[in-house]
């Protein structure tokens, strides 16, 4: 009998048994196939198969399934890494900047941070003169900003959106 594997998430034990792993895994690398293809390489057959995919959707392991455009080719040439620093007026209204920098589609990732810089984002812009207006217009205007550090990427030598979740 197969043994369930334990994952810590969100502060709770959830059991995964090795199927789940292996679907999980499977659609990580193509939400696209076909609940059959996915039986078949995991080993199932298509109901149990179905009825695990089902779980983990319900539970919220598989938060949605998306397609991931090549940015490039939809003209978004440029991708900065900003480190932003508010000040102190500006910590205390962590969530309204939050709040704020959410509803900018430029910001593709955004995190808090703990250390000398309060949130690192992720920004996509046509080009850099784009880039530049999105600082100087919308992000560098947000109250309780004190100070951003751009980093242009030159090139990407990896992007994945798949989570490492142990061998088979």
């Amino acid at each position: 009998m197969l043994q369930p594997k334990y994952i810590h998430y969100e502060d709770e034990m959830t059991d995964l048994d090795p199927f789940e792993m292996k679907i999980l895994r499977e659609l990580q690398r193509d939400a696209n196939q076909t609940t059959a293809e996915i039986a078949e390489r995991v080993g199932l057959s298509v109901s149990p198969c179905w009825r695990r995919i089902d779980r983990l959707e319900r539970e919220g392991f598989v938060k949605k399934r998306v397609a991931i455009v090549d940015r490039r080719k939809v003209g978004l040439n440029a991708h900065v890494f900003a480190q932003v620093k508010l000040n102190a007026h500006g910590r205390a209204n962590l969530d309204e900047f939050s709040a704020t920098i959410q509803g900018f589609p430029e910001v593709l990732d955004a995190y808090v941070l703990m250390g000398t810089t309060d949130f690192m984002l992720r920004i996509v812009a046509k080009d850099i003169d784009a880039y530049e207006r999105f600082f100087f217009d919308q992000l560098s205007k947000l109250p309780g900003v004190q100070e951003i550090n751009s980093t242009v990427a030159l090139s990407e030598i990896k992007s994945t959106t798949e989570l490492p979740l142990g061998a088979d």
